[in-house]
């Protein structure tokens, strides 16, 4: 059985971007050599990436001509994808494929044998998993910076739920990155 990740950056005030969408700039002040491992780690540990159908434009558009990413440009760019949007028909990025049901697909695939299943950023694609009890467990970057505003990764869930801390790594620069496996709902 195969295990769902959902990852993502946000500030310490919750928020996975600023007020426009791909206002990433806070990520700066939590990139160093501990975020680089870890991403390089996510290409070992998996063969399947997720996305909405937003943030798939957006790493569409970057991944195939990015320069000097090494490890984490390759799986991006080599691994398979799926694109998760109801108005998109099809995809142009290498190895990706288009569903409009996320939780059919994603409860088959969960049942096969294989690699962790990754979903990038995609806040509300997270928050329609975890509503559906599809995420394993949680990867969170912290980056320690506070935005004041922006678009909250975690805007609303179906129910309480208990999470166990797993791993928490304090970088350098002062970012920390949590891993959460999810328990049950209260």
């Amino acid at each position: 059985m195969r295990k769902l990740v959902a990852w993502n950056l946000m500030t310490l005030d919750g928020y996975f971007e600023g007020e426009k969408p791909w206002d990433l700039a806070f990520h700066n002040y939590a990139w160093g050599p501990e975020l680089k491992k870890l991403s390089e780690q996510f290409g070992e540990e998996s063969d399947l990436l997720v996305f909405g159908r937003k943030t798939y434009e957006g790493m569409a558009a970057y991944w195939p001509t990015a320069e000097g990413e090494g490890k984490v440009k390759d799986y991006m760019n080599s691994f398979a994808k799926i694109a998760v949007s109801k108005t998109m028909k099809e995809a142009a990025w290498n190895n990706t494929r288009v569903v409009s049901d996320p939780v059919a697909e994603l409860n088959k695939l969960k049942a096969e044998d294989g690699k962790t299943i990754l979903v990038f950023g995609s806040a509300e694609l997270i928050a329609s998993l975890m509503q559906e009890g599809l995420v394993d467990e949680y990867r969170i970057c912290i980056a320690p910076v506070l935005l004041g505003s922006g678009n909250p990764l975690f805007k609303k869930a179906a129910q309480q739920t208990t999470l166990k801390l797993v791993n928490s790594t304090i970088a350098a620069n002062g970012a920390v990155i949590l891993t959460y496996e999810v328990g049950k709902a209260v």
